[in-house]
């Protein structure tokens, strides 16, 4: 079982900091809509650690 990012929408505030810390380029923010690439996430929970309103978390599958 793979712990998987989830996107707490009404807490993100789209500030793309997360993006910027994820190893693996597994985050992409267009506008107002954080997509997150599962298969290329390894979960090293960089971009949960870096979120300053705390809008990620895993989810496990």
């Amino acid at each position: 079982m793979k712990n998987r990012i989830e996107v707490d929408k009404s807490r993100c505030c789209y500030c793309g900091g997360c993006v910027g810390v994820c190893p693996q380029d597994a985050l992409e923010l267009k506008e107002t809509i954080l997509f997150v690439d599962n298969d290329k996430c390894t979960g090293c929970g960089m971009c949960i650690k870096f979120c300053p309103v705390d809008a990620l978390s895993f989810k496990n599958d």
